[in-house]
Protein backbone atom coordinates (compact mmCIF):
# COMPACT_ATOMS: atom_id res chain seq x y z
CA UNK A 1 0.00 0.00 0.00
CA UNK A 2 2.94 2.34 1.40
CA UNK A 3 4.66 1.70 -2.66
CA UNK A 4 1.23 1.97 -4.65
CA UNK A 5 0.90 5.66 -2.52
CA UNK A 6 4.27 6.97 -3.04
CA UNK A 7 4.07 5.92 -7.08
CA UNK A 8 1.07 7.74 -7.62
CA UNK A 9 1.97 10.70 -5.17
CA UNK A 10 5.69 11.18 -7.32
CA UNK A 11 3.76 11.00 -10.45
CA UNK A 12 1.14 13.31 -8.91
CA UNK A 13 4.08 16.20 -8.53
CA UNK A 14 5.62 15.67 -11.45
CA UNK A 15 2.49 16.02 -13.73
CA UNK A 16 1.88 19.18 -11.87
CA UNK A 17 4.83 20.06 -12.33
CA UNK A 18 5.21 19.06 -16.23
CA UNK A 19 1.76 21.49 -16.22
CA UNK A 20 3.22 24.89 -14.58
CA UNK A 21 6.17 24.43 -16.91
CA UNK A 22 3.45 23.75 -20.28
CA UNK A 23 1.29 27.14 -18.85
CA UNK A 24 4.31 28.68 -18.20
CA UNK A 25 5.64 28.63 -21.68
CA UNK A 26 2.62 29.64 -23.32
CA UNK A 27 2.43 32.91 -21.17
CA UNK A 28 5.82 33.82 -21.36
CA UNK A 29 8.12 31.93 -24.04
CA UNK A 30 6.25 31.09 -27.21
CA UNK A 31 6.69 34.51 -29.58
CA UNK A 32 5.01 37.22 -28.65
CA UNK A 33 5.73 40.25 -26.29
CA UNK A 34 3.72 39.91 -22.94
CA UNK A 35 3.79 43.75 -22.40
CA UNK A 36 3.19 44.37 -26.14
CA UNK A 37 0.01 42.34 -25.60
CA UNK A 38 -1.02 44.00 -22.78
CA UNK A 39 -0.43 47.47 -23.66
CA UNK A 40 -1.88 47.36 -26.75
CA UNK A 41 0.37 48.02 -30.45
CA UNK A 42 -0.12 51.87 -29.67
CA UNK A 43 1.59 52.07 -26.61
CA UNK A 44 5.19 54.03 -26.35
CA UNK A 45 8.64 51.92 -26.03
CA UNK A 46 9.06 53.82 -23.18
CA UNK A 47 5.49 52.27 -21.43
CA UNK A 48 6.65 49.06 -22.69
CA UNK A 49 9.80 48.80 -21.48
CA UNK A 50 8.53 49.68 -18.11
CA UNK A 51 5.77 47.34 -17.81
CA UNK A 52 8.61 44.50 -18.77
CA UNK A 53 10.74 45.79 -15.85
CA UNK A 54 7.64 45.74 -13.61
CA UNK A 55 6.79 42.19 -14.42
CA UNK A 56 10.34 40.97 -14.35
CA UNK A 57 10.43 40.09 -18.16
CA UNK A 58 14.38 41.34 -18.40
CA UNK A 59 15.27 38.27 -16.34
CA UNK A 60 16.24 35.12 -17.91
CA UNK A 61 13.06 32.64 -18.51
CA UNK A 62 14.36 30.25 -15.70
CA UNK A 63 14.76 32.99 -13.19
CA UNK A 64 11.14 33.98 -13.80
CA UNK A 65 9.92 30.40 -13.88
CA UNK A 66 11.03 29.79 -10.39
CA UNK A 67 10.04 32.99 -8.96
CA UNK A 68 6.31 32.36 -10.48
CA UNK A 69 6.22 28.85 -8.73
CA UNK A 70 7.73 30.13 -5.40
CA UNK A 71 5.39 32.91 -5.57
CA UNK A 72 2.04 30.47 -6.43
CA UNK A 73 2.92 28.52 -3.75
CA UNK A 74 2.85 31.29 -1.37
CA UNK A 75 -0.58 32.19 -2.68
CA UNK A 76 1.17 35.23 -4.31
CA UNK A 77 -0.26 35.23 -8.28
CA UNK A 78 1.06 38.48 -9.22
CA UNK A 79 -0.97 41.65 -9.55
CA UNK A 80 -4.00 42.22 -12.06
CA UNK A 81 -3.57 44.83 -14.46
CA UNK A 82 -6.96 45.33 -15.52
CA UNK A 83 -8.48 45.42 -11.80
CA UNK A 84 -5.32 46.87 -10.43
CA UNK A 85 -5.80 44.48 -7.12
CA UNK A 86 -3.81 40.71 -6.15
CA UNK A 87 -4.82 38.26 -8.43
CA UNK A 88 -4.82 35.91 -5.41
CA UNK A 89 -7.70 38.50 -3.91
CA UNK A 90 -9.75 38.22 -7.50
CA UNK A 91 -9.46 34.34 -6.93
CA UNK A 92 -10.37 33.81 -3.25
CA UNK A 93 -13.66 36.08 -3.90
CA UNK A 94 -14.83 34.64 -7.06
CA UNK A 95 -13.88 31.30 -6.38
CA UNK A 96 -16.95 30.30 -3.90
CA UNK A 97 -19.46 30.58 -6.90
CA UNK A 98 -17.87 28.11 -8.85
CA UNK A 99 -16.98 25.69 -6.43
CA UNK A 100 -20.62 25.52 -5.45
CA UNK A 101 -21.57 25.30 -9.25
CA UNK A 102 -19.12 22.86 -9.78
CA UNK A 103 -19.97 20.49 -6.82
CA UNK A 104 -23.83 21.23 -7.16
CA UNK A 105 -23.19 20.22 -10.75
CA UNK A 106 -21.84 16.63 -10.13
CA UNK A 107 -23.43 15.97 -7.04
CA UNK A 108 -26.73 15.95 -9.68
CA UNK A 109 -25.17 14.35 -11.86
CA UNK A 110 -24.58 11.03 -9.92
CA UNK A 111 -27.52 10.92 -8.52
CA UNK A 112 -29.27 11.14 -12.17
CA UNK A 113 -26.46 8.83 -13.90
CA UNK A 114 -26.80 6.18 -11.21
CA UNK A 115 -30.58 6.35 -11.06
CA UNK A 116 -30.92 5.89 -14.90
CA UNK A 117 -27.88 3.57 -15.03
CA UNK A 118 -28.73 0.63 -12.86
CA UNK A 119 -32.53 1.44 -14.26
CA UNK A 120 -31.95 0.43 -17.62
CA UNK A 121 -29.81 -2.32 -16.69
CA UNK A 122 -32.27 -3.78 -14.42
CA UNK A 123 -34.62 -3.35 -17.55
CA UNK A 124 -32.58 -4.58 -20.01
CA UNK A 125 -33.91 -4.77 -23.23
CA UNK A 126 -37.60 -3.21 -22.19
CA UNK A 127 -39.03 0.50 -22.60
CA UNK A 128 -37.35 1.61 -19.83
CA UNK A 129 -33.76 0.74 -20.89
CA UNK A 130 -34.59 2.09 -24.47
CA UNK A 131 -35.98 5.26 -23.05
CA UNK A 132 -32.77 6.26 -20.89
CA UNK A 133 -30.53 5.15 -24.05
CA UNK A 134 -32.64 7.29 -25.94
CA UNK A 135 -32.32 10.49 -23.59
CA UNK A 136 -28.63 9.93 -23.27
CA UNK A 137 -28.05 10.16 -26.65
CA UNK A 138 -30.05 13.09 -26.63
CA UNK A 139 -27.95 14.35 -23.98
CA UNK A 140 -24.46 13.92 -25.48
CA UNK A 141 -25.84 15.73 -28.69
CA UNK A 142 -26.61 18.38 -27.04
CA UNK A 143 -24.31 21.24 -26.38
CA UNK A 144 -24.33 22.49 -22.37
CA UNK A 145 -24.93 26.38 -23.47
CA UNK A 146 -27.36 25.78 -26.21
CA UNK A 147 -29.33 23.47 -23.10
CA UNK A 148 -28.51 26.24 -20.38
CA UNK A 149 -30.69 29.07 -23.45
CA UNK A 150 -33.49 26.87 -23.22
CA UNK A 151 -33.21 26.48 -20.00
CA UNK A 152 -33.77 30.34 -19.86
CA UNK A 153 -36.33 30.54 -22.55
CA UNK A 154 -38.76 28.27 -20.50
CA UNK A 155 -37.94 28.59 -16.95
CA UNK A 156 -37.09 32.22 -16.64
CA UNK A 157 -38.66 33.90 -19.54
CA UNK A 158 -42.06 31.51 -20.41
CA UNK A 159 -43.16 29.98 -16.54
CA UNK A 160 -40.79 33.10 -14.56
CA UNK A 161 -40.21 29.74 -12.49
CA UNK A 162 -36.72 30.88 -11.80
CA UNK A 163 -34.02 33.85 -12.25
CA UNK A 164 -32.39 34.28 -15.73
CA UNK A 165 -29.41 34.76 -14.64
CA UNK A 166 -27.10 37.06 -12.06
CA UNK A 167 -26.35 35.83 -8.34
CA UNK A 168 -27.10 37.55 -5.39
CA UNK A 169 -25.10 36.19 -2.66
CA UNK A 170 -25.15 34.23 0.02
CA UNK A 171 -26.86 36.63 1.78
CA UNK A 172 -30.44 35.10 1.25
CA UNK A 173 -29.52 31.47 0.98
CA UNK A 174 -32.95 30.82 -1.11
CA UNK A 175 -32.54 33.32 -3.27
CA UNK A 176 -28.92 32.04 -3.93
CA UNK A 177 -29.79 28.12 -4.28
CA UNK A 178 -32.63 29.54 -7.28
CA UNK A 179 -30.37 31.31 -8.97
CA UNK A 180 -27.72 27.99 -9.14
CA UNK A 181 -30.72 25.47 -10.04
CA UNK A 182 -30.36 26.24 -13.85
CA UNK A 183 -26.83 26.55 -14.41
CA UNK A 184 -26.48 23.01 -12.27
CA UNK A 185 -29.18 21.67 -14.43
CA UNK A 186 -27.38 22.75 -17.58
CA UNK A 187 -24.27 21.24 -16.36
CA UNK A 188 -26.07 17.85 -15.17
CA UNK A 189 -28.04 17.01 -17.93
CA UNK A 190 -25.25 16.91 -20.54
CA UNK A 191 -22.37 15.06 -18.29
CA UNK A 192 -25.23 12.56 -16.60
CA UNK A 193 -26.07 10.76 -20.26
CA UNK A 194 -22.45 10.25 -20.98
CA UNK A 195 -22.16 8.59 -16.86
CA UNK A 196 -26.15 6.65 -17.17
CA UNK A 197 -25.19 4.83 -20.63
CA UNK A 198 -21.67 4.20 -18.56
CA UNK A 199 -23.09 2.55 -15.52
CA UNK A 200 -25.51 0.92 -17.69
CA UNK A 201 -23.28 -0.90 -19.36
CA UNK A 202 -20.96 -1.62 -15.81
CA UNK A 203 -23.72 -3.15 -14.43
CA UNK A 204 -24.91 -5.21 -17.02
CA UNK A 205 -20.79 -7.39 -16.76
CA UNK A 206 -21.72 -7.32 -13.23
CA UNK A 207 -25.39 -8.94 -13.72
CA UNK A 208 -24.09 -11.51 -15.77
CA UNK A 209 -21.78 -13.14 -13.14
CA UNK A 210 -22.44 -16.35 -11.20
CA UNK A 211 -22.39 -14.81 -8.09
CA UNK A 212 -25.46 -12.46 -9.08
CA UNK A 213 -27.62 -15.34 -10.75
CA UNK A 214 -26.42 -17.10 -6.93
CA UNK A 215 -27.99 -14.04 -4.95
CA UNK A 216 -31.07 -14.09 -6.76
CA UNK A 217 -31.66 -17.81 -6.27
CA UNK A 218 -31.35 -17.23 -2.56
CA UNK A 219 -34.22 -14.63 -2.58
CA UNK A 220 -32.88 -11.84 -2.38
CA UNK A 221 -34.97 -8.45 -3.25
CA UNK A 222 -34.36 -7.01 -6.93
CA UNK A 223 -33.41 -3.67 -5.21
CA UNK A 224 -30.80 -5.29 -2.70
CA UNK A 225 -29.12 -6.72 -5.64
CA UNK A 226 -28.70 -3.82 -8.07
CA UNK A 227 -27.64 -1.44 -5.26
CA UNK A 228 -25.77 -3.97 -2.46
CA UNK A 229 -24.55 -6.18 -4.95
CA UNK A 230 -24.50 -4.87 -8.75
CA UNK A 231 -23.29 -1.23 -8.20
CA UNK A 232 -20.66 -1.68 -5.51
CA UNK A 233 -19.03 -4.52 -8.01
CA UNK A 234 -19.73 -2.08 -10.52
CA UNK A 235 -17.87 1.16 -9.74
CA UNK A 236 -14.44 1.12 -11.13
CA UNK A 237 -15.30 2.10 -14.35
CA UNK A 238 -18.05 4.51 -12.61
CA UNK A 239 -15.23 6.14 -10.52
CA UNK A 240 -12.71 6.39 -13.71
CA UNK A 241 -15.73 8.60 -15.64
CA UNK A 242 -16.68 10.78 -12.81
CA UNK A 243 -13.04 11.79 -12.20
CA UNK A 244 -12.78 12.88 -15.42
CA UNK A 245 -16.17 14.18 -15.38
CA UNK A 246 -15.77 16.17 -12.69
CA UNK A 247 -12.73 17.94 -14.41
CA UNK A 248 -15.70 19.03 -17.25
CA UNK A 249 -17.99 20.45 -14.49
CA UNK A 250 -15.25 22.26 -13.30
CA UNK A 251 -13.93 24.06 -16.66
CA UNK A 252 -17.59 23.52 -18.08
CA UNK A 253 -18.10 26.09 -15.53
CA UNK A 254 -16.42 28.81 -17.40
CA UNK A 255 -19.20 28.67 -20.64
CA UNK A 256 -22.08 28.25 -18.01
CA UNK A 257 -20.84 31.35 -15.87
CA UNK A 258 -21.12 33.87 -18.50
CA UNK A 259 -24.08 32.48 -20.17
CA UNK A 260 -25.74 33.16 -16.90
CA UNK A 261 -23.55 36.28 -15.98
CA UNK A 262 -22.61 34.52 -12.41
CA UNK A 263 -19.87 36.12 -11.09
CA UNK A 264 -17.11 32.98 -11.06
CA UNK A 265 -13.81 31.88 -11.86
CA UNK A 266 -15.27 31.42 -15.80
CA UNK A 267 -16.45 34.64 -16.60
CA UNK A 268 -13.05 36.61 -14.64
CA UNK A 269 -11.32 34.04 -16.98
CA UNK A 270 -13.30 35.59 -19.69
CA UNK A 271 -13.06 39.02 -18.83
CA UNK A 272 -9.19 38.77 -17.96
CA UNK A 273 -8.72 37.54 -21.72
CA UNK A 274 -10.44 40.37 -23.17
CA UNK A 275 -8.82 42.39 -20.85
CA UNK A 276 -5.46 41.02 -21.79
CA UNK A 277 -4.33 40.75 -18.39
CA UNK A 278 -1.69 37.97 -18.46
CA UNK A 279 -1.07 37.33 -14.85
CA UNK A 280 -4.66 36.22 -13.97
CA UNK A 281 -5.28 34.32 -16.94
CA UNK A 282 -2.14 32.32 -16.18
CA UNK A 283 -3.22 32.09 -12.75
CA UNK A 284 -6.88 30.77 -13.59
CA UNK A 285 -5.04 28.35 -16.28
CA UNK A 286 -2.89 27.24 -13.96
CA UNK A 287 -5.73 26.63 -11.19
CA UNK A 288 -8.35 24.70 -13.44
CA UNK A 289 -5.25 22.70 -14.89
CA UNK A 290 -4.21 21.48 -11.01
CA UNK A 291 -8.26 20.49 -10.50
CA UNK A 292 -8.30 18.43 -13.18
CA UNK A 293 -5.15 16.99 -12.16
CA UNK A 294 -6.17 16.45 -8.46
CA UNK A 295 -9.46 15.10 -9.57
CA UNK A 296 -7.74 12.53 -11.21
CA UNK A 297 -4.88 11.78 -8.53
CA UNK A 298 -8.27 11.28 -6.37
CA UNK A 299 -9.42 9.04 -8.72
CA UNK A 300 -6.43 6.42 -8.47
CA UNK A 301 -6.17 6.60 -5.05
CA UNK A 302 -10.20 5.27 -4.49
CA UNK A 303 -9.40 2.46 -7.29
CA UNK A 304 -7.34 0.91 -4.22
CA UNK A 305 -10.29 1.58 -2.00
CA UNK A 306 -12.84 0.05 -4.55
CA UNK A 307 -10.48 -2.70 -6.00
CA UNK A 308 -7.42 -3.70 -3.64
CA UNK A 309 -6.91 -5.96 -6.56
CA UNK A 310 -5.52 -2.74 -8.08
CA UNK A 311 -2.51 -1.88 -5.48
CA UNK A 312 -0.77 -4.89 -6.26
CA UNK A 313 -1.08 -5.00 -10.08
CA UNK A 314 0.16 -1.40 -10.34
Amino acid sequence: MAYFLLRRTIGFVLTLLTVSIVVFAVMNILPGDPALTILGLEASDDAINALRVKLGLNEPVFTRYINWVLNALNGDFGESHSFGVPVSGLILERISMTVSLAVFGMLLTIIIALSLGVGAAANHRKFGDWGVMFFSQLGIAIPAFWLSILLVILFAVKLRWLPPGGFPGWGDPLLAIKSLILPTIALALVQSAVLARVTRSSALEVMRLDYIRTAKASGFSRKRILWRHVLPNALVPIVTIVGMQFAAVVTGTIVIENVFYLPGLGRLIFQSIANRDLPTVQALVMMFAVIVVTANFIVDLLYSVIDPRMRERN
